[in-house]
């Protein structure tokens, strides 16, 4: 019996850092307003056809795309999650736009330890791949958070609840930077290269910097690849100090594909890692093996 309830105790601790991990895991925003969380886009801030945007090149991801991953410790699978882009764009502010989705659950078996149901959308600016609106639906054990801001990114202004903010110019959530990071050509930066990104955090503007470390293999269950490694550093406005426990091992190509993301804890790593992928925008130039 003490076994027993030592291995349930040890699986509860498993899924508080799932927990730590998905809060991370492309989510560092946190807003605290309690708003209904639907699946259609809210009405648009402003009508931005006549505004002169930066036009990005993107040649990462498109839509469709469906990424799918098993989260947990070593040899114990804890939850799973995706990440997915819409089949068809909507239009927010007179641009069309990515929806951008990303899901997580705890495993049914292990609901009755601690049961999570997040989710979480961003709405991404096609040409210029910044934020148009950040959403989430938090339901962990008896948690429940519903939350949304809103992007002006022609008057620079942050729709929360009924408060505005300023920001800079294409501002992120931490989704569309993320996405973002995925159209950069990030084998061309030397090693320990530090890019930095304004993402919005609650009522602030905060620097988010992505440190590249260079090429390395990485071997998951969808396959093997020559992967380039990213470490996420956050100096304020978030969960994690700079202290490098967040790393991404993105596929080494054009499509820079996240293949896994761990996180650092006292006994060794959480991690996500990828199970399936469908719907890419190319090919896989850096695929190894599959197994």
């Amino acid at each position: 019996m003490k076994k027993i309830k030592k291995y349930f105790s040890f699986q509860k601790l498993i899924l508080l850092f799932l927990i730590i991990f998905i809060t991370f895991s492309f989510v560092l925003i946190s807003q605290e307003e309690d708003i209904e969380l639907s699946d259609s886009t809210s009405s648009d801030v402003i009508d931005a056809k006549d505004y002169k945007f930066r036009f990005v090149k993107n040649e990462a991801f498109g839509f469709g795309e469906n990424l799918e991953y098993n989260v947990g410790y070593k040899f114990i699978v804890a939850g799973t999650g995706y990440l997915k882009i819409d089949k068809n764009p909507v239009i927010k502010s007179g641009r069309k736009s990515y929806v951008v989705k990303f899901e997580v659950k705890s495993l049914e078996s292990l609901d009755f330890l601690y049961k999570v149901r997040d989710a979480f959308i961003s709405i991404i600016d096609i040409g210029g791949i910044f934020s148009w609106e950040f959403r989430q639906k938090v339901r962990e054990g008896n948690y429940k958070r519903d939350s949304r801001a809103e992007f002006d990114q022609v008057n620079h202004k942050a729709y929360v609840k009924k408060n505005i903010y300023d920001i800079p110019e294409y501002v992120h959530d931490i989704i569309s930077a993320f996405y973002y990071v995925r159209t950069l050509e990030l084998n061309k930066f030397k090693n320990g290269h530090v890019l930095y990104l304004k993402n919005f955090f609650k009522d602030t503007t905060y620097t988010l910097g992505v440190k590249v470390h260079g090429k390395q293999t990485c071997e998951v269950e969808a396959g093997k690849f020559n992967c380039i490694l990213i470490e996420p550093l956050v100096n304020q406005g978030g969960l994690f100090q700079s202290d490098g426990s967040i790393y991404i091992w993105l596929t080494d190509d054009d499509r820079k594909m996240p293949v896994k993301v761990a996180t650092k804890i006292p006994i060794g790593f959480v991690e996500a890692r990828l199970t399936s992928y469908r719907g890419l925008r190319g090919p896989l130039n850096s695929k190894i093996k599959a197994n």
